[in-house]
Parts: structure tokens; sequence; C-alpha cells
């Protein structure tokens, strides 16, 4: 199987069309103002999909298999909360078991009724996802009766569907949220496409030779052992115990990656790198984490918000190093060189740290892989966003090239260099 960026930039369209009708069939359903929010494909492996189910909070989901252009699966998953909230809004004028409340007559479980009226809102907004992406394919995509699931675990809603990546299998997933603007009523929604059928419309959409499948599962590997690098390097610098909490390869429109980044001031570093691939490194850490490193690195007082000179200089040291750590790795799997420039630092707000990167990429192209990994720390502060933003068709060189049987051989280790002030 071969992809390239026109057919996936063809499968995001697909995405936010079926985000953008699904939104308007819940307003039309509800009354409530809604917006499409956040749109990815995401490469992940099935480990990675189980954990966002690990919170134990309670989910609700609708599920219903497609089979004409596209085979498969759509699942449309609610906290459960939110999805009692958004049944209580259809049925508010409507008489409810009593037994399904609580004493102020909120929603408390699911009954026939209420069951019903989530099954239907669910089946609405797969409807929308899927006419979304059959208008963008000029094609008819067939769907099965909806399935009501509840539960508090990815095996419940995931375990028997055949094209759900298990363990460290690769899946192309599509993820998209609405959010209701006055409630705040948010759900993620999950299309497993069958293989073969997505090998066919990739071979249909394909604007080049493309990028073997394979290859792209071998360089997120390669990703994944960046990152761990990374998470090595911050504990040895810092004394912080950290580990990789969260690490994926999204596909993503440039324009939104501003809105994925958190609203709040950040501290971090940004990095261009040059090689083969070339891009942009960017390390982010909301102000208490990088005071906390601040602290760890700096042996003596420094200034009151601690992103004075010293300060600043401590966070480009870490930065640096993590920098190679992670770019040192990738040279090595693909036997090239990769160099990166001195860090900047940047204490902005989340949009505004990344809006240079999304403006210099921009010039030449309208889509970015982006490697997306978060690095936390038990019972200290350490919250560390890792944007690796490549150049997509130095990407495509690179994996074209790439030797998978490098990346479990080659090191991983980094040539550390010294921070050059600039």
């Amino acid at each position: 199987m071969k992809l390239d960026v026109n057919a996936l930039g063809t499968f995001y369209r697909m995405a936010r069309e079926g985000a953008g009708l699904a939104a308007g069939r819940l307003t039309h359903m509800t009354d409530v103002e809604t917006r499409a929010g956040v749109t990815k494909l995401n490469f992940m492996r099935g480990r990675e999909i189980r954990r966002d189910f690990e919170d134990s909070t309670a989910k609700v989901g609708v599920r219903v298999e497609l089979t004409g252009a596209i085979d498969g699966y759509s699942v449309i998953v609610f906290e459960r909360e939110n999805a009692l909230r958004i049944v209580e809004t259809l049925l508010e004028e409507s008489a409810t078991d009593a037994d399904a409340t609580n004493d102020d007559g909120e929603l408390e479980e699911f009954d026939e009724m209420t069951k019903s009226a989530a099954t239907e809102v669910g089946n609405i907004m797969n409807n929308g996802f899927i006419d979304g992406w059959a208008d963008v394919l000029e094609t008819v995509i067939d769907v099965s009766t909806p399935e009501f699931i509840e539960g508090h675990s990815a095996e419940t809603f995931f375990d028997d569907v055949e094209e759900a990546p298990a363990g460290d299998d690769l899946a192309l997933l599509f993820q998209s949220q609405i959010e209701t603007i006055e409630t705040q009523v948010g759900f993620s929604h999950y299309l497993f496409p069958e293989r073969e059928s997505m090998a066919s419309l990739l071979e249909q959409l394909r604007a080049s030779d493309g990028i073997e499948y394979d290859k792209l599962d071998g360089f997120d590997r390669m990703a994944e052992r960046g990152a761990e690098e990374v998470a090595k390097t911050a504990t040895t610098l810092t004394g912080i115990d950290t580990s990789v909490e969260i690490r994926r390869l999204n596909f993503v429109s440039l324009e939104t990656i501003p809105e994925q980044v958190p609203d709040e001031r950040l501290v971090g570093v940004a990095f261009e790198f040059d090689g083969l691939p070339s891009g942009y490194l960017l390390f982010l850490f909301d102000e208490e984490s990088a005071n906390e490193i601040i602290d760890a690195m700096v042996p003596m007082e420094v200034d009151e918000d601690g992103f004075g000179q010293m300060g600043q200089s401590a966070i480009k040291e870490l930065g640096n190093i993590m920098a190679s750590g992670f770019l040192d790795g990738w040279a090595n799997v693909l036997d090239t060189t990769i160099d990166h420039s001195t860090p900047e630092f940047i204490h902005d707000i989340g949009a505004a740290a990344v809006d240079p990167v999304v403006i210099q990429l921009g010039e030449e192209q309208e889509f970015a892989f982006v490697f997306d990994t978060v690095i936390v720390a038990d019972g200290q502060e350490f919250d560390c966003e890792i944007y690796a933003i490549p150049d997509e068709s130095d990407l495509e060189r690179a994996l074209n090239d790439l030797d998978v049987d490098r990346i479990e051989q080659a090191p991983t280790t980094a040539e550390f260099q010294n921070v050059t002030d600039s």
C-alpha cells in the first residue's frame, strides 16, 4: 500500500467536510450552536488508541459498519456524561423514566428511551461524516444499522472490530471533534478503514509514486525511539524522572497546527533543521514546568519569573541537547546528516509560538506530517510538548531511501553540542 500527500490531503478534506456536516446536523437536532473542532489523520498504534481510554471515565459510543467506496467501521465516542447531557437536551420536553433521573431531574443512566435517543444522535453524526466523505469522493458509501455501546475500556468499543489495530500495528485513523459552543459537549470520531479498501482508494487518489506504508511505519518507530531518547536526556540533565506519555504522527493542514497548541503562555525553544529531511523542531513547556527545569539546572537564585538571561540559557541548553538526541537518531537510521540551528528562545501564548513555523512552511506546502509528543514526570511539574514538522518533499525522499532494517540497529545516542547563544 502506497500513499502520498495528494491522497492524504483528499482524506483530510473528507474528514473536514464530514465534521462540518455532522456539526450542522447536531445543531439542527438540539438547537445548540456547534462547531467543528480539530480534525486529524492520525497514524496510531493499537496501544496508543487504547491509552485514550485509560482515564477510567465511562464512555458511550455508536458504531456503524461501512461498505462501498470505503469498507470498515465508523465509531462516535462520547464521554458518558456528555452523551447524557445531549440526550437530556433532546428529551427535555418529553417524559423520561423517573428511575433514570436524580432528585434534580437530571439523567443519570440510560433506559430504553434514552439509549434510543443517544443511538439516533450518534447515527446522525456518523452519517454526517460519511456523507461528507461521499461528497468529496463523488461516490456512495452504504451504512449498517447503528449499534449502541457503553463501557470504560477500548476493548468494549474496538476488540470485535477486525480493522482496529492491535498492539504495535500502525493504523491510519480519522479523528474529528465537534464542540457545542454553549455547553462544551464534545466527542471523538474514529474511522477504521479496511486495509484493502484503503489501499484501493489511495491508488485512485495518488498523484505521485508515493511512499510505501511500511516505510512510514518504520519512520514512526524511528520517531518513537527519538522521543524516548529525549525523555532520557531530560532526566539526565534535570534529575527529574520523565517518560513519554503521548506520541502520535498526525497529518494535518498547516493552518490548524496553532489550534492544537495549548492556549496559555508557553516557554520553549525552536530549531530549524537542515538535511534529509529538513524542517522545524519545537520544545514547549508551560511556565510552571519551565521554572521547575530552571530550578533543577541553575544552582543559584534566578530572576523572580525565572526567564531572565540565566533561565533562558538553561532552557536553551536543555532544548539544544534534546534536539541533538532527537535528530541524531533520525540521521543515524537514515544514514545521513541533519544539522540544526542554534536554539531560539520562546516565551509567548501557544499559537504565537508556532505561527512563524507555519508561515515559513506555508510558502511551499498546504499540509504537514507532525510528530506530536508529550513528555511528563510523575509527582513533579514537567510537561513538555514536542512538535517535529519536516518539509513534506524532503520527508518523502527520506522515506523512500529508508532501510527499515536499520531502525532497530542504528544507535540513537546523541552527539551533544554546546549551546551557542544568539
